[in-house]
Formats: C-alpha cells, structure tokens, sequence
C-alpha cells in the first residue's frame, strides 16, 4: 500500500466524523437556545415582570391613565347666597299723597326713599301718566322704579283671577322677602278690601296703591305703609295670604 493510498483510505472518515461533530454542535447550540425561550416563555414571574416582558416583546406601549376633567360646575363654583333673614323692615322717608289720586306717585315715592331716591311726587306723577283717574297699572310703577334706579332691577307680577291661587299667594311671599331682603320695597296695586292683623278693615273700591317696606316670619306678613291717611295708622301688618287676595286682578312691582 502506497503512502497516497494510505492518505485516501483515511480522508472521508475523517470528513465524515468532522461533519458529525459540527452536526452536534449545532443541536446542541439549538437545544440551549430552545431552553432558554422556553425558561422566557414559561417560567413563573410577578405580575409587573411579566407585563414589563410583554410590553418589550411586543413592542406595545400600554396606554396612558386617563386623566379626569375638572367640572366646570365644581371649578367655578361660588360660596352660596346668605339666606334672607326670617324678617326686616327697611328705613323709608314717608310720605301722604298730596291729593286723592296721587297714592300711584306717593307708593313709588315712598319705595324709591328706601333706596335713598327721593323724587317729588309731581314728578313722579308726570312720569306715571297719572290723571284724575288715578294710574294704570303695576306696569307703570315697575317702569318708574327701574328707570329712577337706573337698572332692572322691579318686575310685573300680576294675580290676573278674582281671589290669588296658592301658588301666587307663595309667589308674592317670595317676591317680598327677596325684594326686602335687598333693600327694595314692594309697590302694590289693590282693590277692593282686606283686613289687617289688627282686625282693621281697609277699603277701596276704586283701587289704590300700597307700599310694602317689610316683613317677618319669613315672608309670611307684611308691613305696608299706606299713604292715603284713611283707616288709622299709616303704616300696619297684614297676612300675606290676605296680600294677595287684595292685589287679586291687578298686580305689584317687586
């Protein structure tokens, strides 16, 4: 056997068995990667790992914790009204009507004097429109206080039927505890007659116009000042139920 021949003898062998071993290698190299995935993908981890794994695995970015919006009814919120005291009176420059159809003028006088207005009742009465018949309506007196204020402050409220409805009855009593509360007496235009808490009758068939500068328990009675000088004094309580009553088919300036 020539040396050449013992060369070739040996060769593939060899190549073989160096095949083998890379072989090997390789399933070994594959099998330690396959573990390790397989330690990745099951082995037990805290909730916070396993999320933190997750998120990098995939790519995923969690998303953002909502944030609430203020309420706007919260954010802007004020400190609440002071609720009206149960009763008041206000300080008014009284005043007769200087003759016997001027209680239109004397009532929207008298009101205006709580304010600090005082306006003669002449001029009032041009303002009014008022003649030998007396003025129109509460639209008229809401008219000639705004515009001696300066501001909106009155509104009309009518009691259209013969006799107020429980409803205008609380109408009025609210009307009179805001308005009073802030410092604006009322101005009413009646008919007909009502009694006083003093069982004092008080008539006038024809209508009149009244003035009310106060109130207690809550709104329930009311003090009116009265400029025509008839019945007494001019100034005296009277439910408020009776109020409206009286006020009923006309209205007041509140």
């Amino acid at each position: 056997m020539t040396e050449e021949r013992f060369r070739n003898l040996f060769r593939p062998t060899a190549l073989r068995r160096g095949h083998k071993v890379a072989l090997l290698s390789a399933a070994l190299v594959t099998a330690a990667m396959a573990a390790t995935a397989g330690a990745l993908g099951h082995e037990p981890t805290a909730p916070g790992a396993a999320a933190a794994s997750g998120s990098l695995l995939t790519a995923d970015v969690a998303p953002a914790t909502a944030t609430a919006a203020p309420d706007p009814d919260t954010a802007t919120a004020q400190p609440a009204a002071p609720a009206a005291p149960s009763e008041k009176i206000l300080d008014t420059s009284f005043e007769y009507q200087i003759n016997f159809y001027y209680c239109g003028p004397a009532a929207v006088h008298n009101a205006l004097t709580a304010r600090g207005i005082d306006v003669s009742q002449e001029k009032l009465a041009s303002g009014l429109g008022t003649t030998v018949h007396g003025t129109d309506s509460a639209f008229d007196t809401t008219r000639m206080l705004n515009g001696a204020i300066g501001a909106d402050v009155y509104q009309t409220k009518e009691i259209t039927g013969q006799e107020a409805t429980p409803a205008q009855m609380d109408q009025l009593q609210a009307d009179v505890v805001h308005a009073i509360s802030n410092g604006h007496a009322v101005v009413a235009n009646i008919i007909g007659g009502a009694t006083d808490a003093s069982g004092v009758r008080h008539d006038f068939s024809g209508g009149h116009y009244v003035t009310l500068v106060g109130y207690s328990d809550d709104g329930r009675a009311v003090k009116v000042a009265d400029a025509s000088g008839m019945y007494g004094s001019n100034t005296y309580w009277m439910n408020t139920i009776n109020m409206a009553n009286w006020i009923a088919t006309r209205g007041y300036s509140a």
